[in-house]
C-alpha cells in the first residue's frame, strides 16, 4: 500500500468506553497508509474499549489531553461508543482540544456516537453529516443536516453511522486526512 500519510501524526480522542473496533481497525487503516497514530486522552496511563456487549482490551494512552494541541497533529479520529463520547463532552479540555482542530481547518473523521462531542464543541450548525440514527435527533437540533449513509463528508468532517460502514469510513477517512497532506504541501 501507498503511504499517502507517511509520518503525518493523527490523534485519535478516546475514553473508557470506546467502542474497540471504532479505534482499531481505523487505526490500522491510518497505520498501513504511514500515519503516526497517537491516542490522547483524559485518562492518565490506558483506556479501556468496549467490545459490543462487554468491556474489550486496555490501550495505552500516548498524550494526556492537558498537554494536547490540534497544531501538533495532521488530523483528529474521534471513534464512538456510547459510554465514551458522553465522558468527552463533558470534558472541557476535550472540547477545547476538538474546537482546535475546526479552528484549524483539519480534517476530523467521527463515527457512530463520536458526533455528540461534535454537538458539544458547536461544530456541526450548517454541516451535513451522519451518526448512530439514535443520534438524528440530536443533530438536527445543533443545525445539522442528517444524512441515512455509510460515510458523509463535508468540508474537513467526515461522519460514519456504525462499525458497519467501517470499510467505507477508512477509505473516505484515508482520502481525506490525504487531501489535508497534499494542500499543506502547495
Amino acid at each position: 500500500m501507498a503511504q499517502e500519510l507517511n509520518n503525518q501524526k493523527i490523534a485519535i480522542l478516546v475514553a473508557d468506553g470506546f467502542e474497540q473496533v471504532e479505534l482499531t481497525e481505523p487505526k490500522k487503516s491510518l497505520d498501513a497508509a504511514g500515519a503516526i497514530t497517537q491516542i490522547v486522552s483524559p485518562n492518565d496511563n490506558e483506556v479501556k474499549g468496549w467490545n459490543s456487549t462487554d468491556w474489550g482490551d486496555k490501550f495505552p494512552v500516548d498524550i494526556d489531553i492537558e498537554e494536547a494541541k490540534a497544531s501538533d497533529f495532521t488530523a483528529l479520529l474521534l471513534p464512538g461508543g456510547v459510554m465514551n463520547p458522553d465522558k468527552l463532552r463533558r470534558s472541557e479540555k476535550a472540547i477545547r482540544f476538538v474546537k482546535e482542530f475546526f479552528a484549524q481547518d483539519k480534517p476530523v473523521a467521527a463515527i457512530c456516537h463520536a458526533p455528540w462531542i461534535l454537538i458539544e464543541a458547536g461544530v456541526v450548525q450548517g454541516r451535513k453529516l451522519t451518526s448512530f440514527y439514535s443520534m438524528k435527533t440530536d443533530l438536527i437540533n445543533a443545525g445539522a443536516e442528517w444524512i441515512d449513509d455509510e460515510a458523509v463528508v463535508d468540508r474537513n468532517l467526515l461522519t460514519s453511522r456504525n462499525p458497519d460502514d467501517i470499510p467505507a469510513f477508512n477509505r473516505q477517512m484515508i482520502q481525506l486526512f490525504t487531501q489535508r497532506v497534499l494542500q499543506q504541501a502547495q
